[in-house]
């Protein structure tokens, strides 16, 4: 390895940064050729902070620097379940008022262990009031004697009292303990402890039976699409999602509803978080009121009291919002009113889709396949705004062009419209190829434009 000396015609500053760039490229061929024999390479000098080379940023190193869109928490989850916890709430004896509620509404294993909590404490109470009378009246002490009459037969200790205490709440009746005539304040306090256990038995059966039965275990078999979808309509955008019911019993007075949740502030300024929005999906036509034999595509159409009416396909990817759905209804087997809930987030409404069929005939029957429920497919949508698509819809000329975002267009060629007519003499077919001919190529022409993409054209 040589020394090299920079040369002194150079300013002083220059030759300190060259010196500094020839120091680092012998530390790195030192480090190379170490790394080749296997010796451990020394330490290198770095160099100072203004000479490091400065990481040139490409498309790709820009698009896997840039942090990821922060997921929004949902106000409604996709099963149902309201992400909402209350707190500091000061007033806590509200939930003692409606005490058979609280049971109903708490987890299992609370339930499970106040359930069996309610029966021992129950059977002790009583018990140790036996045994009480027992002592009071001195039946454990003369219980052997001849000629004495206890209270309650062969009630020798506590856990004899507590095994009568359980023989009688149950009605067990095994008929070796047994009450006797002599004993008033053991016939009162039988009757107390009949009257008191029907009382707890019905409210431990009943909160076990209503738990057990709640109807929102019945929405566990209504379904809906993982995602909303937007597109044409009979030339008007429509949002859309599907809902299922896998059961054979159907929802009775099935109704559903949907709400826009989005933070709004108004013109005074006020900011008004999680701001509810109804979305009209055919209250005033009675729409909302379904038959669900049969999955079914619940549409919004996007009109000038939707709160969608402005947004384009752009102002869509930007906005920050939740679209709540409820299904309610009467269980055909219970009666009981059931509610179905899920949400779907702005990245889960996706513009330009449709849903795949799901049904088909079969011999005798309908046959619903719902490995194709949550299936879309993408359609050719405008990407403008709803109130941009009414306005050029109004100017006429787009008519032809918006008939391609029919499921099954039909174009005619100019041979087809022709032949459909009655035949001309030589002179008029020469006049109406002069006037009438431009206006046929014409359509044709917009026929046989692309699919609109990027919005209509004006």
């Amino acid at each position: 390895m040589y020394t090299w000396t920079p040369p002194q015609s150079l300013p002083p500053w220059l030759r300190d940064v060259e010196l500094q760039l020839r120091m680092a490229g012998d530390s790195q061929i030192l480090m190379d050729h170490n790394m080749e024999i296997g010796v451990t390479p020394a330490q290198v000098r770095k160099l100072p902070k203004h000479m490091r080379e400065a990481q040139i940023s490409t498309e790709r190193t820009h698009l896997i620097s840039d942090p990821a869109k922060k997921p929004r928490q949902r106000y409604v989850q996709k099963d149902g379940k309201c992400n909402v916890h209350h707190g500091n709430v000061q007033e806590t004896y509200r939930y003692l008022s409606d005490l058979f509620t609280t049971l109903v509404d708490l987890r299992w294993r609370l339930s499970l262990f106040i359930f069996t909590l309610v029966y021992i404490v129950n059977w002790l109470f009583f018990g140790f009031l036996w045994w009480l009378i027992a002592l009071i009246r001195g039946d454990l002490v003369h219980a052997d004697e001849e000629g004495w009459t206890p209270c309650v037969e062969n009630l020798n200790s506590f856990v004899s009292a507590f095994l009568f205490s359980i023989e009688t709440e149950t009605t067990i009746g095994y008929g070796y303990r047994v009450i006797t005539e002599k004993c008033p304040e053991g016939i009162i306090l039988l009757l107390v402890q009949a009257i008191l256990g029907s009382i707890v038995n019905a409210m431990m059966v009943g909160c076990m039976f209503v738990k057990i039965s709640q109807p929102k275990n019945r929405a566990e078999t209504l379904m809906f699409s993982h995602n909303a979808v937007i597109s044409v309509r009979d030339n008007k955008l429509c949002l859309m999602f599907r809902v299922g019911d896998l059961r054979n019993s159907h929802i009775v007075e099935a109704s559903i509803r949907a709400k826009l949740i989005r933070s709004q502030q108004t013109k005074e300024g006020e900011f008004i978080p999680l701001n509810q929005t109804d979305i009209n999906i055919g209250f005033d036509t009675g729409d909302d009121r379904l038959f669900l034999v049969s999955p079914l595509i619940i549409s919004h159409e996007i009109n000038e009291r939707s709160p969608f009416w402005e947004m384009t396909l752009m102002q869509m990817e930007k906005e920050e919002f939740e679209i709540v759905v409820i299904l309610e209804g009467m269980v055909e087997a219970t009666g009981m009113t059931c509610q179905a809930r899920s949400s779907y987030l702005d990245t889960e409404v996706l513009w330009g889709y449709r849903f795949t069929p799901v049904l088909s005939l079969e011999k005798g029957f309908y046959e619903v396949d719902y490995n194709n429920f949550h299936d879309i497919y993408e359609t050719n949508t405008p990407s403008c705004s709803a109130r941009e698509l009414a306005a050029k819809l109004r100017d006429g000329p787009l008519l032809p062009q918006l008939s391609l975002l029919s499921p099954d267009p039909k174009t005619h060629s100019t041979f087809d419209r022709l032949s459909d007519r009655d035949p001309l003499s030589p002179d008029e077919d020469k006049e109406e190829r002069n006037s009438g001919g431009g206006e046929t190529n014409g359509s044709a022409a917009a026929l046989e434009d692309p699919p609109l993409a990027d919005g209509l054209p004006d």
